[in-house]
């Protein structure tokens, strides 16, 4: 193994390191962001007819599931945000990772329409899920897109290895 060998090695392993770091940092704080919307949100009258129409407890569908949900769906808008900065429009974090919170809402959707299916009022549950939702993945775009240009600046990751 050469010398430039093994320097290729260590700066792909404290790439890998630095893009991990990032993605534990924006998926913690986004999370945290899902969670506190959901929070808020589900104190509402209409979340309250919501959760009723598809039979979900409150602890459940205000506390516990949107955690493990939130978590997940932050990760991956974080991850991509990371993985493709450069490749999405603007230069802007924050316009970054609202782009990337919508798509994974698109994604979303679909799930929520085959849930409400199971009501007798499927269009009106569907709706409150909908209006209740925009709002709730916004604010995680934001928070995360907000969180990445406090800690890193308007850098993206390849910017970093270059210094």
């Amino acid at each position: 193994m050469t010398m430039e060998t093994r320097a290729t090695g260590r700066s792909k392993q404290q790439t890998s390191s630095e893009f991990y770091k990032k993605l534990f940092k924006l998926t913690i704080g986004g999370g945290l962001a899902f969670w506190a919307a959901t929070i808020a949100l589900s104190l509402l009258p209409m979340m309250a007819e919501f959760r009723a129409a598809l039979s979900i407890p409150y602890i459940e569908g205000a506390l516990e599931e949107p955690l493990l949900g939130g978590m997940i769906i932050v990760c991956c808008v974080s991850y991509f945000l990371l993985r493709f900065f450069d490749k999405i429009p603007t230069k802007n974090p924050i316009p970054k990772s609202v782009i990337l919170s919508f798509v994974a809402m698109g994604i979303v959707f679909p799930l929520l329409g085959v849930a409400a299916s199971r009501t007798s009022d499927a269009l009106h549950i569907f709706l409150i899920g909908v209006t209740f939702n925009i709002p709730r993945f916004l604010f995680v775009g934001i928070v995360i897109g907000y969180l990445y240009k406090r800690l890193y600046g308007s850098e993206s990751l390849r910017q970093s290895d270059k210094h």
